[in-house]
């Protein structure tokens, strides 16, 4: 699925948060949106998956407007794993993961031995099958953010967007959750708070600061010392490994560049 945005403009009480953002994002493409806190990654977002509605400009799903579609229409294309997760009843793992499914069923219809199906294999594909009849809000927060992304994966769409998805997680499930998403055959959109993260897995990089696109390309074009300090404030060293992988190395202010290891 190729997911366009054309001057996406946002107001929020009063303030300009979205000042006309233009992504095109091709079929199958794992594109990152990078850029400083407050930088306007998450509106974005939110605007392309239609918890915030644009005050300008246009959001496309393979060419059609997404205000052409129904919820549940866009429902069934693009599923999200958010930041936050919060619920005030007491559902087990299992049932938050079935929550992927009410895109693909009419009002009143009851949960298939299909859709039970499909909410085991991805809970095993997260590694929490084993958590299925705990309750959400006993697990930790790299926990819950793992059935959050099974969730996703139970809903079946053609395109996945991720706020910030390993926040929460240790190295070893950032690690793991971020190859799973990079060997899914769908277009992916991620919000990557971490450079060296965006740098490993996203085939291109969007730069967003002060609510304006300010750079974009692939990790290893865009992401120079120069375009750090300009997008970041900081001082950093890339340099690509042995395998070319890129990484970034990025300096104390209170220290002279020369003397960093």
């Amino acid at each position: 699925m190729r997911i366009e945005t054309k001057a996406i403009e946002a107001l929020l009480n009063g303030n300009r948060i979205l000042k006309g953002i233009d992504l095109d994002i091709g079929s199958q493409e794992l594109v990152g949106v990078i850029g400083p806190n407050g930088s306007g990654k998450s509106t974005l977002l939110k605007c392309i998956y239609r918890v915030l509605k644009p005050t300008g400009g246009a959001v496309f799903l393979d060419g059609k407007p997404l205000v052409e579609y129904s919820c549940r229409e866009s429902a069934r294309c693009i599923a999200v794993v958010a930041q936050h997760n919060y619920y005030n009843f007491d559902f087990s793992v299992r049932d938050v993961v079935l929550m992927g499914r009410s895109p693909h069923k009419r009002a009143l219809n009851r949960d298939t031995a299909e859709d039970y199906r499909i909410v085991a294999e991805s809970l095993e594909t997260v590694g929490m099958e084993t958590f299925a009849d705990r309750s959400f809000s006993t697990l930790s927060g790299g926990e819950q953010q793992r059935v959050i992304l099974a969730r996703a994966l139970a809903q079946r769409t053609p395109c996945l967007i991720l706020d910030e998805p390993t926040n929460h997680l240790d190295i070893k499930y950032q690690l793991q959750l971020m190859d799973l998403v990079r060997s899914l055959d769908r277009t992916v959109i991620a919000a990557v708070h971490d450079l060296n993260t965006a740098a490993m897995y996203c085939d291109r990089l969007y730069a967003v600061k002060d609510g304006k696109i300010v750079g974009q390309g692939a990790p290893k074009n865009l992401l120079t010392p120069d375009f750090i300090r300009e997008v970041y404030e900081v001082d950093a060293r890339v340099m690509m490994d042995g395998d070319g992988a890129l990484h970034i190395l990025f300096h104390p202010g209170n220290r002279r560049r020369e003397h960093a290891v």
